[in-house]
């Protein structure tokens, strides 16, 4: 028996050489579309959600957020949303689905957010591991559960994100292999199921691109 998981596996090869993760590079292709002259329909909507976008952002961020730095987490809500999109189509490998992409966006944004943070706001990075409020018997508790909150949040982003990704795609993949000992009547069921599972999934394919960016901006804006 293969492994259930083996269906996320790169596996697919040209001249040795891994070209699953191509999937991620065809947005560098689409985006010479955006830069037309008369603006197209998928061009005024993209402004539209990136105008929302910055707006929310910047809420999050407040006042002492620098400016254009929403730049940064629309730029990984867009990347993670074509990379979540891309993973619905057949045969097309999903690489949000693997800790290597998303603990490669997570990752180098929660370091240079402590670097920030302990370099020019120590004094308030020390502050937060001490929530206000707190008994002076508990302080040394807090301390050590705020320390290990902190220091998972990069797994915590990526897991998620992960988790998620393959949980929709390995349902779909177990039920789709049951559709060929089925009779008609349960099989019809299958499809609209699979249909409903479509339509969820590119519903979390939204979601958790905007989880994503959104808890890195709650993060970057505790630095300030």
């Amino acid at each position: 028996m293969t492994n259930l998981f083996s269906v996320f596996d790169p596996s697919t090869s040209m001249f040795n050489l891994s070209i699953n993760w191509l999937s991620t590079m065809i947005a560098m292709i689409m985006m010479p579309m955006m830069f037309w002259l008369i603006p197209t329909r998928m061009t005024v909507l993209w402004n539209l959600i990136t105008k929302t976008l910055h707006n929310e952002f910047k809420t999050l961020l407040g006042t002492t957020g620098m400016n254009g730095s929403t730049l940064i987490f629309i730029s990984a809500f867009s990347l993670i949303l074509f990379n979540n999109f891309m993973g619905l189509f057949p045969y097309i490998f999903t690489s949000s689905s693997h800790l290597a992409f998303t603990l490669t966006l997570s990752l180098p944004l929660w370091i240079s957010f402590m670097i920030y943070g302990w370099i020019n706001h120590t004094q308030h990075m020390f502050a937060h591991l001490v929530p206000q409020g707190t008994p002076p018997v508990l302080m040394p508790f807090m301390v050590c559960i705020e320390t290990i909150s902190n220091l998972i949040r990069p797994g915590t982003l990526a897991v998620r994100l992960a988790a998620n990704m393959i949980a929709g795609h390995l349902l779909m993949t177990l039920l789709g292999g049951t559709g060929s000992s089925l009779s008609y009547y349960i099989l019809t069921l299958l499809i609209i199921t699979q249909i409903a599972l479509l339509t969820l999934e590119s519903a979390v394919s939204i979601i958790q691109s905007y989880v994503f960016a959104v808890l890195s901006t709650l993060y970057s804006s505790e630095v300030n």
